[in-house]
């Protein structure tokens, strides 16, 4: 059970209400995080407004989701890995194997497997990277914006993990588990 109350969308507060109608909107349900988040209308803003920016950037939803993937399971976020898992598949439309091999920072396609080490490595490291894992990364091609865009969608999702794992926000989605629980 939470740890911090999920209310529903009629029992959030006014002025999270138009922000979770855009959730219903986009994705056809409020997913319990966005209804927890809700509780502080100006954190919800701030969340979706990251995440509709980066949305627009030059990752794609399959290295987005992947990104997701690989800081869900370094931080063990439960609700990150169901959901993450959930979208990679249904939306993304990422293999199985590759979801897998997501989790832990790996890919079959060593450009993406490129990003993901990266983005593994900023998370372990908080941000204080070495020349050599910058380096890394431009060698598969990404330009300076990438490299931003990547930090950010680490940091987006180390965000919802973080309130995830205070929460311990109930799962509304095929239950995944991290592999250092399991």
């Amino acid at each position: 059970m939470s740890r911090i109350s999920i209310p529903s969308v009629d029992q959030s507060l006014a002025a999270a209400k138009p922000l979770l109608a855009a959730v219903q909107q986009q994705l056809g349900v409020v997913p319990n995080l966005m209804k927890l988040v809700g509780h502080s209308p100006a954190a919800l803003e701030g969340y979706l407004a990251l995440n509709g920016a980066l949305a627009k950037g030059k990752l794609s939803v399959q290295l987005r989701e992947r990104i997701a993937l690989t800081v869900a399971e370094f931080n063990g976020c439960d609700y990150c890995l169901s959901a993450h898992s959930y979208l990679a598949t249904n939306v993304a439309k990422i293999s199985a194997a590759e979801v897998d091999a997501a989790r832990e920072g790996k890919s079959d396609d060593a450009r993406t497997a490129a990003a993901l080490a990266f983005a593994r490595r900023v998370a372990e490291a908080r941000g204080l990277v070495a020349d050599a894992d910058l380096a890394a990364l431009r060698a598969a091609d990404f330009d300076e914006g990438s490299v931003v865009e990547i930090v950010l969608n680490v940091a987006l999702n180390v965000l919802t993990n973080y309130v995830n794992n205070v929460a311990q926000t109930d799962i509304d989605f095929p239950l995944v588990t991290a592999k250092s629980a399991a």
